[in-house]
């Protein structure tokens, strides 16, 4: 019998109305599966882990595990954090500097996020480190959230989501948060991951200093 799942509970400010019991359920739907995918990959590994496993674990039919993921890699790299990022970035003073709005958001949701899913972070991490397929889909998957916070972006700035500007700073920012993360995955986990970020916010907000 599959352990209850942990639903997370996430403080998030300007906090979207409450769920119905349709979205509650999909969403405890998709953290048994998650947990499950992440409990049987640390007992046997990730190429060992099959999709029939999981929806066994998780007490649900594969093609249950289907239409909630597209993919194996998907399980693994999928969190609820994006309205926790929008509603953070939303909630920043509206003649903020975009990037440091940017940087407070990424804090705030980080903070979040080890708070509440500390060792499913550091699993995750090992895995885009370990397993190139993961890696790879990685970057595909940054395109949803890409799309909240252009959307964001446009709202405050009167552009459009598409627009070009809007589109690179998005890439540079969440490009720099992708390389933090497999860097601090690459030397074991060791270090202040929020500090790390704010460095790559530095970086990126005066340059590479010689």
């Amino acid at each position: 019998m599959a352990a209850t799942p942990r639903i997370p509970s996430f403080a998030a400010p300007d906090a979207q109305p409450p769920m119905g019991l349709r979205e509650r359920k999909k969403l405890k739907t998709r953290v048994a599966i998650r947990q499950a995918t992440y409990r049987l990959i640390r007992e046997q590994g990730y190429d060992a882990t099959t999709i029939e496993q999981i929806a066994e674990a998780a007490e649900v039919s594969p093609s249950t595990v289907f239409r909630y993921f597209a993919t194996k890699e998907d399980i693994v790299l999928t969190d609820e954090y994006d309205p926790v990022m929008e509603a953070a970035l939303r909630s920043r003073p509206a003649d903020e500097p975009p990037l440091e709005s940017v940087r407070l958001m990424m804090q705030e949701a980080l903070s979040s996020f080890l708070s509440a899913e500390d060792e499913e972070l550091r699993q995750r991490t090992r895995l885009m480190v370990e397993i190139p397929a993961i890696r790879a889909r990685m970057t595909e998957t940054m395109s949803d959230t890409a799309k909240v916070l252009a959307r964001v972006l446009a709202d405050r700035t009167g552009r459009s989501a598409d627009d070009l500007g809007i589109r690179v700073f998005i890439a540079a920012v969440l490009g720099a948060l992708r390389e933090v993360t497999l860097y601090w995955g690459e030397h074991d986990q060791e270090g202040d991951l929020l500090a790390m970020i704010n460095e790559a916010m530095d970086t990126l907000e005066g340059g590479l200093r010689l």
